[in-house]
């Protein structure tokens, strides 16, 4: 959503601005129109000539530019916002943001906006936690005023704590879900990832090749599309997705009982997370001692997306994913039905380009009318979008 939006950044006078500088660079480089708005002291620490080579972009540091003499420049650049966000939003901006004072562009513009604002406060952490700081930022909520939370670190001044600004990566994505039209917002979206982990001992188990990818990226859209979304998630090693409540399991059995509990309220479900079919019927503490074959017997786990298709209600919508490597469209049509699914999502693991492991997957979607859609292969990210908006189709 960022290519073709018209972008703010209002920079403010902190050391943490050289962050900025690569923020700018990727938002124009994805095709966003930056506008970067500079007050007295953020010149101090960098020339606008950098945000203006960065942005293509004049820079405003100056409410009396004669440059436009004919257009009021915070008036028409707050209109051409589609968002602005306040990075590094030092102590002052915020306090003037929560009070209504409007005594240079930056803050004069703030008033004058009606698009979605966002403060990425950085300062040192007594300055961050000292009262007023804390009564501003929460007047500045009350008001709408989204508040990214502030990274944890060592600061210039030596101190270490609360008070980092967030890396530009992490702004970049608050201002991609900023500018996400929000057609899931009231709704409760539970998401499975990754695999599960089966104990043998206290050292050896049994699990597979699932990254929790794709399941990941189904999360990050629906929380960007407005959802509130839970994450049911396996061992992974991937940060959990802004704006998401994620639940970290283990066995099959974590995810069983972690999904019951979230289903009651969920009005969109889907399951992508690789449970285990069969965990050891014994589990033995410590280590097993290496002495000639070893006899492993193995157990069904609990079936998680049969027994959601049991307790789905109307209204409900419920999606499965089948791996396969081979009968695919046979596989995946036959659990559709004794799941009790609105739509399966299938996709081929025995290639190598997409699925486990990789940023791609190329996926057939089944439905329960006996309709199918097939997708070309496209980035998970953009797989996500395509299974959310076919759940919202199936809730119409």
């Amino acid at each position: 959503m960022i290519k073709g939006k018209h972008i703010v950044i209002g920079v403010t006078g902190g050391i943490a601005i050289y962050k900025i500088c690569s923020l700018v660079s990727r938002l124009s480089q994805n095709g966003a129109d930056v506008h970067v708005v500079m007050t007295e002291n953020a010149q101090k620490f960098v020339t606008p000539i950098t945000f203006e080579t960065l942005s293509k972009n004049r820079v405003v540091t100056d409410t009396f530019n004669r440059e436009d003499p004919y257009e009021v420049d915070h008036i028409s650049l707050a209109k051409l916002a589609d968002v602005i966000l306040v990075a590094p939003a030092t102590a002052n901006i915020i306090a003037k943001a929560a009070n209504g004072i409007a005594d240079d562009f930056l803050s004069t513009m703030l008033l004058a906006a009606k698009c979605r604002i966002a403060f990425s406060p950085a300062m040192n952490t007594n300055m961050l936690n000292a009262p007023a700081t804390k009564r501003n930022i929460e007047t500045l909520k009350k008001d709408g005023r989204i508040l990214i939370d502030s990274a944890s670190g060592m600061l210039a001044c030596g101190d270490e704590g609360d008070g980092r600004l967030p890396e530009p990566s992490v702004l970049y994505e608050h201002l991609d879900y900023m500018l996400e039209d929000k057609d899931l917002e009231g709704k409760k979206v539970l998401v499975t990832a990754g695999p599960t982990v089966e104990k043998i001992d206290d050292v050896r188990y049994l699990t597979n090749r699932s990254t929790g990818k794709m399941g990941y990226a189904i999360a990050k859209a629906a929380a960007t599309r407005g959802a509130e979304v839970t994450l049911v998630s396996g061992p992974t090693g991937l940060d959990c997705p802004l704006y998401v409540n994620r639940i970290d399991v283990t066995s099959a059995r974590d995810m069983y009982e972690a999904c019951m509990k979230a289903f009651e309220d969920a009005d969109i479900v889907i399951k992508a997370a690789a449970v285990a079919d069969y965990t050891p019927e014994e589990y033995r503490e410590g280590k097993i001692k290496k002495a000639g074959d070893m006899d492993l017997h193995l157990v069904r786990t609990n079936d998680i997306l049969k027994a959601l298709g049991e307790k789905k209600k109307d209204g409900q919508i419920l999606i499965g994913f089948a791996a396969e490597a081979a009968d695919l469209e046979e596989n995946a049509i036959g659990k559709l039905e004794r799941k009790n699914l609105d739509a399966i999502a299938a996709n081929d693991i025995s290639r190598k380009d997409v699925g486990f492991g990789t940023e791609q997957n190329q996926i057939t979607m089944f439905f329960r009318d006996g309709s199918r859609k097939a997708f070309d292969k496209a980035h998970k990210s953009d797989v996500a979008d395509i299974i959310l908006d076919e759940a919202i189709r199936l809730m119409k």
